[in-house]
């Protein structure tokens, strides 16, 4: 991350699409340049304890080379569409949302055992 914010430098209040190539998520776009490398590493990258190049080439970071960026777009589409439809039933509080971490817990595979509700953990 260190390396990009460098290359950005004097860019990064910015709008993301401004700096970046091919950012396909449009509510990504209009982020600062800064927030949305910040997002990248700490809300997909450590949600799913990986680097940048899990997704990334290195040095082409627009390129569309590696299937894990396609599914990253896919995963967040679906984790905005969830969050949507738990907010449109009644009594679920405004603030819930669903993650990368939700399901991932820092682990590339989804966690799949997950513990029922109050058995604690």
């Amino acid at each position: 991350m260190q390396e990009v914010l460098t290359s950005i430098a004097g860019r990064e209040m910015m709008p993301a699409e401004s700096v970046f190539k091919n950012i396909r998520m449009p509510g990504l776009k209009s982020v600062r340049a800064d927030n949305f490398l910040r997002i990248m590493n700490l809300g997909y990258g450590r949600s799913l304890g990986v680097t940048c190049t899990h997704c990334h080439v290195a040095g082409n970071w627009a390129a569309d080379d590696k299937p894990q960026k396609q599914i990253a777009r896919e995963m967040i589409r679906m984790a905005n569409t969830l969050t949507t439809q738990i907010r449109s039933f009644a009594g679920v509080r405004q603030t819930a949302i669903v993650n990368c971490t939700t399901c991932h817990r820092g682990a590339v595979i989804p966690a799949t055992n997950l513990p029922a509700p109050g058995a604690g953990g």
